[in-house]
């Protein structure tokens, strides 16, 4: 069950959004370059023109005029007029001081555009032939690199707004999940008050054997639903952690479960220690998680199988595995299990995940995740720090 498609919907539009942007924008400066790229050939070709006419012993004034007019004015395009022997005859829009510095710098950007056939051939009335080798010109160059500026600020721009979108949507989720269990845990302390002073006025005008037995096991159920609201309480402020025997919680979540799930289930602990492992727990939230994860498992088996809770420490770290034989978790929803929301039942919030992952992370400083699942069962893996 998916309760937050809207975001997702969000998200897919700005991220649609982002790629019409990045695809007018290579669109158009690809548009625009060729444009220019096809006038620079066109005034290359004219200038080369001009190189040929004056070589030419026909040339009058007036067209001499013009071709050195055609060479004076070109203020952008890089040209190097050359012989066939690759002899530089001169050449004009180069870096100056490149030039100046190194002499062979003209030659090696003659031979790059000629790798590239990037030459005029100018074919002189006596046979001889030159050539006018083009650059692109810094404008060209410019144009081409701009693309690729616009797409980084874009893609800065878009990855600062999604982490902000995501951060607020969070805070804003974090806001309502805190206010519901608060308020919860509000409204149920006065029934649940009541209901403890109820049963005391009836164990004193109720006093057979049978009926004090009845008394315990309600008191039992109203201790446990304190126990429920306290959790409930305790979301969205700093809880306090002390040092607990890992083990003594772990048993303590599953003498719980063991009475609540069925005769065919076998939930049981292992622990490779034997003098009991320590942590910095809040003993109420972190039980919270283990029934949880529990409680996950029983759903994804048929009334029958087995639970295992694994706790073993190892290099300054506390490991907490809980195992189950039941059907497994698809890929897919692996990876979005964690996440409000989501859940494959046909009941529920999909919430308990997001807390459990909320409780271990963000108040015990630890990681709970999938640690592996196929069609035998699935692991979840709980890591803390040790308090030893």
């Amino acid at each position: 069950m998916f309760l937050l498609q809207p975001r997702n919907r969000s998200k897919i539009l700005l991220f649609l959004f982002a790629l019409s942007i990045i695809f007018f924008t290579l669109w158009y400066t690809h548009r625009l370059a060729t444009s220019i790229a096809s006038e620079e050939i066109k005034k290359a070709a004219a200038i080369a023109e001009a190189y040929k006419v004056l070589n030419s012993n026909d040339a009058d004034e007036i067209e001499l005029s013009k071709a050195l007019d055609k060479i004076k004015f070109n203020e952008n395009i890089p040209v190097i007029w050359a012989n066939d022997k690759d002899e530089i005859l001169a050449a004009k829009n180069f870096d100056s001081i490149h030039v100046a510095r190194n002499p062979a710098y003209l030659q090696k950007e003659l031979q790059q555009l000629k790798k590239i056939r990037q030459f005029i051939d100018i074919q002189l009335p006596d046979n001889q032939d030159q050539y006018l080798y083009y650059k692109d010109s810094d404008l060209l160059v410019s144009i081409r690199k701009y693309p690729f500026y616009v797409l980084a600020l874009v893609g800065l721009f878009f990855i600062i707004s999604f982490a902000a979108f995501t951060s607020a949507r969070r805070a804003e989720q974090n806001q309502v999940w805190v206010g519901l269990a608060k308020e919860t845990a509000h409204q149920l302390g006065t029934p649940l008050s009541s209901l403890s002073a109820w049963i005391e006025i009836l164990r004193e005008k109720l006093n057979a054997e049978e009926d004090a037995l009845m008394f315990d096991e309600m008191q039992k159920d109203i201790d446990r639903l304190v126990l429920i609201a306290e959790r409930f309480s305790k979301i969205g402020s700093v809880p306090e952690l002390q040092r607990h025997r890992v083990t003594d919680i772990i048993q303590n979540g599953i003498d719980y479960m063991s009475k609540r799930a069925s005769k065919k289930i076998n939930i049981y602990m292992l622990t490779d220690s034997d003098t009991g492992i320590i942590a910095m727990l809040n003993p109420p939230l972190f039980e919270w998680v283990l029934e949880n994860l529990m409680k996950n498992a029983l759903d994804a088996m048929d009334d029958t199988g087995e639970i295992h809770v694994h706790a073993f420490e190892k290099d300054g770290m506390v490991t907490i595995d809980v195992s189950d034989s039941g059907k497994g978790i698809s890929k897919a929803n692996v990876e979005q299990i964690f996440e409000p929301g989501f859940s494959t039942k046909k009941r529920g919030w999909g919430l308990g995940l997001t807390l459990a992952r909320r409780i271990i992370e963000e108040y015990h400083h630890g990681k709970i995740f999938v640690k592996e699942s196929s069609v035998k069962g699935t692991v979840f893996r709980i890591l803390l720090k040790s308090a030893d």
